[in-house]
């Protein structure tokens, strides 16, 4: 399924290749046609050397940020630790159609995060294997927080042993990207003017030419008003 393919594989991928997403949520996965489920969107992503990163900035969407993040003591915390917080955000989400902490004032949302401890509601109902899953990548503690090779073989992901993940030899590898690569990825982008259209355009629902309507605006301001031509 989507949901154990992101936690098992994709995510594992991306450690593999010494990077941290910091910004996991349901808006920045896509399905492809094959099932597999791709991470998106590596705006404030962070590359490490290592077994691990140690940040201490805070990045992201707020509703998924792990409460190590939202310390004020200025230690730093694990950036495997945090993706594996924000994968247990996003599981709740796809299960429960929310996310497990709420509030639109972000202190007190902050507090949540920090206290609160994670509730289940009644619908819909799911196993209590998925239960422990999620409790355990939500685990406020980092340090005793499971991680990406002990999820791989939690008895949720794995069907209870019917269905193992590949161990990570066998299914991961380092991408090397080259120049040409990077060169070709960078694309014209639009001018500013441009941009501003389309937005507008969105806002007011119109898609029709927007230039046409620019040139019968002009017409408009160049002709005198009907009472004048009388």
């Amino acid at each position: 399924m989507g949901a154990s393919n992101l936690l098992g594989t994709d995510s594992r991928k991306l450690h593999y290749q010494k990077i941290i997403h910091r910004d996991i949520k349901p808006s920045n996965l896509l399905l492809g046609d094959d099932g597999h489920v791709k991470i998106a969107d590596f705006g404030v992503s962070n590359q490490f050397e290592g077994s691990d990163a140690q940040l201490s900035s805070t990045a992201g969407t707020p509703a998924f940020m792990a409460p190590e993040t939202l310390s004020d003591t200025g230690k730093s915390f694990s950036g495997k630790a945090l993706d594996v917080w924000a994968m247990g955000i996003t599981l709740y989400c796809f299960v429960y159609g929310k996310c497990p902490f709420i509030d639109e004032f972000i202190l007190a949302l902050h507090n949540k995060i920090k206290n609160k401890p994670v509730e289940y509601p009644e619908q819909p109902q799911v196993s209590e294997e998925l239960k422990d899953l999620i409790l355990k990548m939500l685990d406020k503690n980092p340090e005793t927080r499971i991680t990406i090779p002990e999820i791989k073989l939690h008895t949720w992901v794995t069907k209870f042993g019917e269905d193992s993940l590949p161990l990570e030899e066998e299914h991961c590898a380092v991408v090397e990207v080259t120049e040409e690569e990077v060169k070709n990825s960078v694309k014209t982008i639009p001018s500013l003017p441009a941009v501003i259209l389309v937005k507008a355009m969105l806002r007011k629902r119109s898609f029709g030419n927007p230039y046409e309507a620019q040139a019968r605006r002009e017409e408009r301001s160049m002709s005198a008003p009907g009472d004048l031509l009388m």
